[in-house]
């Protein structure tokens, strides 16, 4: 896998939640507009199965495919290994988020950086309010 990180002023807590808040999602993710769980609900848990809207309108499969609460998780689109999500605390108001990309996929370490710094503003806001 290839990585991207950013250092975030904010708890890990905060970045973890963005990453598994599906309703969330359309602010830091540029690929996507949308997305739902199966069965519902918001929150993204171990083995969850749903969908993605892409920018286009097009709605497409996911499945969580590795999960360490609070720290890390992965997933499959549309049956393709896509990216991981990592979040290391650094101290109790300083994290570390980072995203994988598959070795066949370097060019979207581009999006990747742009959800990235998304993430940093959304955290630091919501630990300051």
């Amino acid at each position: 896998m290839w990585w991207r990180w950013i250092d975030v002023e904010a708890p890990a807590e905060a970045a973890w939640d963005l990453l598994i808040d599906l309703d969330r999602w359309p602010e830091w993710a540029p690929s996507l507009t949308g997305a739902r769980l199966d069965g519902g609900g918001r929150r993204l848990f171990p083995a969850a199965t749903g969908a993605v809207r892409t920018p286009i309108g097009v709605w497409v499969p996911f499945r969580v495919t590795s999960w360490s609460d609070g720290r890390a998780w992965g997933w499959r689109v549309a049956g393709v290994p896509a990216t991981e999500h990592r979040v290391e605390p650094l101290g109790p108001d300083r994290c570390r988020v980072g995203f994988g990309v598959p070795t066949w996929a370097p060019a979207y370490l581009v999006i990747c950086a742009v959800a990235l710094r998304r993430i940093a503003t959304l955290a630091r806001a919501a630990s300051s309010a």
